[in-house]
Protein backbone atom coordinates (compact mmCIF):
# COMPACT_ATOMS: atom_id res chain seq x y z
CA UNK A 1 0.00 0.00 0.00
CA UNK A 2 2.84 2.39 0.84
CA UNK A 3 4.36 1.76 -2.59
CA UNK A 4 1.08 2.51 -4.32
CA UNK A 5 0.57 5.73 -2.37
CA UNK A 6 4.17 6.81 -3.04
CA UNK A 7 3.77 6.10 -6.77
CA UNK A 8 0.53 8.07 -6.76
CA UNK A 9 2.01 11.10 -5.00
CA UNK A 10 5.44 11.30 -6.67
CA UNK A 11 4.51 12.66 -10.13
CA UNK A 12 2.23 15.35 -8.69
CA UNK A 13 4.86 16.60 -6.24
CA UNK A 14 7.56 16.48 -8.93
CA UNK A 15 5.50 18.58 -11.35
CA UNK A 16 4.43 21.00 -8.62
CA UNK A 17 8.09 21.47 -7.64
CA UNK A 18 9.05 22.04 -11.27
CA UNK A 19 6.50 24.80 -11.86
CA UNK A 20 7.10 26.30 -8.41
CA UNK A 21 10.83 26.60 -9.09
CA UNK A 22 10.20 28.16 -12.51
CA UNK A 23 9.00 31.31 -10.72
CA UNK A 24 11.73 33.86 -11.41
CA UNK A 25 10.24 36.43 -9.05
CA UNK A 26 9.44 36.09 -5.35
CA UNK A 27 8.55 32.48 -4.46
CA UNK A 28 5.12 31.83 -2.94
CA UNK A 29 4.82 30.61 0.68
CA UNK A 30 5.14 26.82 0.55
CA UNK A 31 2.56 26.44 3.32
CA UNK A 32 -0.07 28.31 1.32
CA UNK A 33 0.75 26.47 -1.90
CA UNK A 34 0.37 23.18 0.00
CA UNK A 35 -2.96 24.38 1.42
CA UNK A 36 -4.31 24.97 -2.10
CA UNK A 37 -2.89 21.58 -3.14
CA UNK A 38 -4.87 19.92 -0.33
CA UNK A 39 -8.07 21.75 -1.27
CA UNK A 40 -7.62 20.38 -4.78
CA UNK A 41 -7.17 16.87 -3.37
CA UNK A 42 -10.36 17.16 -1.32
CA UNK A 43 -12.30 18.05 -4.48
CA UNK A 44 -12.02 14.46 -5.69
CA UNK A 45 -14.62 13.08 -3.30
CA UNK A 46 -17.56 15.48 -3.90
CA UNK A 47 -16.85 15.43 -7.63
CA UNK A 48 -16.86 11.62 -7.74
CA UNK A 49 -20.22 11.69 -5.95
CA UNK A 50 -21.69 14.32 -8.29
CA UNK A 51 -20.49 12.46 -11.39
CA UNK A 52 -21.87 9.19 -10.02
CA UNK A 53 -25.28 10.74 -9.33
CA UNK A 54 -25.46 12.37 -12.78
CA UNK A 55 -24.53 9.08 -14.45
CA UNK A 56 -27.05 7.17 -12.32
CA UNK A 57 -29.94 9.59 -12.78
CA UNK A 58 -29.40 10.56 -16.41
CA UNK A 59 -27.76 7.36 -17.68
CA UNK A 60 -25.40 9.39 -19.84
CA UNK A 61 -24.21 7.46 -22.89
CA UNK A 62 -22.79 10.24 -25.04
CA UNK A 63 -18.99 10.45 -24.99
CA UNK A 64 -19.20 14.18 -25.69
CA UNK A 65 -21.30 14.81 -22.58
CA UNK A 66 -19.04 12.61 -20.46
CA UNK A 67 -15.89 14.30 -21.75
CA UNK A 68 -16.91 17.94 -21.86
CA UNK A 69 -19.61 18.26 -19.18
CA UNK A 70 -19.20 15.48 -16.61
CA UNK A 71 -15.42 15.66 -16.62
CA UNK A 72 -14.11 18.83 -18.27
CA UNK A 73 -16.65 21.38 -17.05
CA UNK A 74 -17.28 19.97 -13.57
CA UNK A 75 -13.63 19.43 -12.67
CA UNK A 76 -12.29 22.66 -14.12
CA UNK A 77 -15.13 24.74 -12.67
CA UNK A 78 -14.54 23.52 -9.12
CA UNK A 79 -10.79 24.05 -9.41
CA UNK A 80 -11.45 27.53 -10.82
CA UNK A 81 -13.89 28.28 -8.00
CA UNK A 82 -11.28 27.42 -5.35
CA UNK A 83 -8.79 29.76 -7.01
CA UNK A 84 -11.32 32.58 -7.24
CA UNK A 85 -12.54 32.10 -3.67
CA UNK A 86 -9.25 31.40 -1.85
CA UNK A 87 -6.47 32.81 -4.02
CA UNK A 88 -7.59 35.57 -6.37
CA UNK A 89 -7.79 38.34 -3.78
CA UNK A 90 -5.22 36.87 -1.41
CA UNK A 91 -2.25 39.06 -0.50
CA UNK A 92 0.16 36.36 -1.73
CA UNK A 93 -1.19 36.65 -5.28
CA UNK A 94 0.88 39.71 -6.19
CA UNK A 95 2.57 38.68 -9.46
CA UNK A 96 1.36 37.30 -12.78
CA UNK A 97 3.23 33.99 -12.38
CA UNK A 98 1.61 33.39 -8.98
CA UNK A 99 -1.57 32.43 -10.79
CA UNK A 100 0.30 29.57 -12.45
CA UNK A 101 1.75 28.35 -9.15
CA UNK A 102 -1.67 28.20 -7.50
CA UNK A 103 -3.41 26.88 -10.63
CA UNK A 104 -0.91 24.02 -10.79
CA UNK A 105 -1.25 23.42 -7.03
CA UNK A 106 -5.03 22.98 -7.07
CA UNK A 107 -4.94 20.91 -10.26
CA UNK A 108 -2.19 18.61 -9.04
CA UNK A 109 -3.88 18.20 -5.67
CA UNK A 110 -6.91 16.89 -7.52
CA UNK A 111 -4.83 14.79 -9.92
CA UNK A 112 -2.76 13.28 -7.10
CA UNK A 113 -5.75 12.18 -5.04
CA UNK A 114 -7.42 10.79 -8.17
CA UNK A 115 -4.17 9.02 -9.11
CA UNK A 116 -3.82 7.33 -5.72
CA UNK A 117 -7.40 6.04 -5.84
CA UNK A 118 -6.89 4.78 -9.40
CA UNK A 119 -3.66 2.94 -8.58
CA UNK A 120 -5.19 1.35 -5.48
CA UNK A 121 -8.04 0.04 -7.62
CA UNK A 122 -6.05 -0.95 -10.73
CA UNK A 123 -2.45 -1.62 -9.70
CA UNK A 124 0.83 0.23 -9.39
CA UNK A 125 2.05 -1.06 -12.78
CA UNK A 126 -0.03 1.70 -14.39
CA UNK A 127 1.79 4.44 -12.49
CA UNK A 128 4.07 5.54 -15.37
CA UNK A 129 1.23 5.90 -17.84
CA UNK A 130 -0.80 7.84 -15.28
CA UNK A 131 2.11 10.20 -14.64
CA UNK A 132 2.67 10.87 -18.34
CA UNK A 133 -0.97 11.46 -19.26
CA UNK A 134 -3.61 12.39 -16.65
CA UNK A 135 -1.33 13.85 -13.98
CA UNK A 136 0.74 15.97 -16.37
CA UNK A 137 -2.35 17.06 -18.32
CA UNK A 138 -4.02 18.28 -15.10
CA UNK A 139 -0.84 20.24 -14.30
CA UNK A 140 -0.94 21.91 -17.71
CA UNK A 141 -4.65 22.71 -17.43
CA UNK A 142 -3.70 24.40 -14.16
CA UNK A 143 -0.89 26.34 -15.83
CA UNK A 144 -3.28 27.74 -18.42
CA UNK A 145 -6.01 28.50 -15.87
CA UNK A 146 -3.51 30.28 -13.64
CA UNK A 147 -1.97 32.18 -16.53
CA UNK A 148 -5.28 33.78 -17.49
CA UNK A 149 -6.19 34.45 -13.85
CA UNK A 150 -2.90 36.30 -13.42
CA UNK A 151 -3.35 38.18 -16.66
CA UNK A 152 -6.87 39.19 -15.64
CA UNK A 153 -5.97 40.19 -12.09
CA UNK A 154 -3.27 42.61 -13.16
CA UNK A 155 -5.03 44.04 -16.20
CA UNK A 156 -5.98 47.70 -15.87
CA UNK A 157 -8.57 47.40 -18.63
CA UNK A 158 -11.93 46.23 -17.26
CA UNK A 159 -13.00 44.54 -20.50
CA UNK A 160 -9.71 42.67 -20.77
CA UNK A 161 -10.05 41.71 -17.10
CA UNK A 162 -13.44 40.08 -17.72
CA UNK A 163 -12.25 38.34 -20.89
CA UNK A 164 -9.23 36.84 -19.12
CA UNK A 165 -11.35 35.60 -16.22
CA UNK A 166 -13.66 33.91 -18.72
CA UNK A 167 -10.72 32.39 -20.59
CA UNK A 168 -9.26 31.08 -17.32
CA UNK A 169 -12.22 28.70 -17.12
CA UNK A 170 -13.13 28.21 -20.78
CA UNK A 171 -9.70 27.26 -22.18
CA UNK A 172 -8.90 24.57 -19.55
CA UNK A 173 -12.47 23.25 -19.89
CA UNK A 174 -12.07 22.97 -23.67
CA UNK A 175 -8.66 21.30 -23.42
CA UNK A 176 -9.78 18.94 -20.66
CA UNK A 177 -12.87 17.94 -22.62
CA UNK A 178 -10.76 17.32 -25.72
CA UNK A 179 -8.33 15.17 -23.72
CA UNK A 180 -11.16 13.04 -22.32
CA UNK A 181 -12.81 12.80 -25.72
CA UNK A 182 -9.61 11.33 -27.15
CA UNK A 183 -9.42 8.80 -24.30
CA UNK A 184 -13.09 7.81 -24.68
CA UNK A 185 -12.76 7.36 -28.45
CA UNK A 186 -10.64 4.25 -27.62
CA UNK A 187 -9.88 3.27 -31.22
CA UNK A 188 -6.44 4.58 -32.25
CA UNK A 189 -6.56 7.12 -29.39
CA UNK A 190 -2.76 7.13 -29.16
CA UNK A 191 -2.43 8.67 -32.63
CA UNK A 192 -4.39 11.68 -31.41
CA UNK A 193 -3.05 11.79 -27.87
CA UNK A 194 0.63 12.15 -28.77
CA UNK A 195 0.22 15.36 -30.84
CA UNK A 196 -2.33 16.68 -28.35
CA UNK A 197 0.08 16.26 -25.41
CA UNK A 198 2.94 17.81 -27.40
CA UNK A 199 0.69 20.79 -28.13
CA UNK A 200 -0.43 20.97 -24.49
CA UNK A 201 3.17 21.01 -23.21
CA UNK A 202 4.14 23.62 -25.80
CA UNK A 203 1.19 25.81 -24.81
CA UNK A 204 1.78 25.38 -21.09
CA UNK A 205 5.51 26.18 -21.26
CA UNK A 206 4.79 29.17 -23.48
CA UNK A 207 2.38 30.52 -20.85
CA UNK A 208 5.06 29.95 -18.18
CA UNK A 209 7.54 31.99 -20.20
CA UNK A 210 5.05 34.79 -20.89
CA UNK A 211 4.01 35.02 -17.23
CA UNK A 212 7.64 35.13 -16.10
CA UNK A 213 8.41 38.02 -18.45
CA UNK A 214 5.23 40.00 -17.70
CA UNK A 215 5.79 43.44 -16.23
CA UNK A 216 3.27 44.35 -13.54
Amino acid sequence: MLGVVSAGIAPGLALLSYFYLRDTFQKEPISYVFKIFMFGALLVFPLMFIQYVIQLEMNVASNSIKAFLMSGLLEEFFKWFILIYLVYRNVHFDEHYDGIVYGVAVSLGFATAENILFLIANGVELAVGRAVLPVSSHALFGVIMGYYLGKGKFSVDEKKHRICLSLSLFVPFLLHGTYDMIILSQKHWGFYMVPFMIFLWWLGLRKVKLANTALI
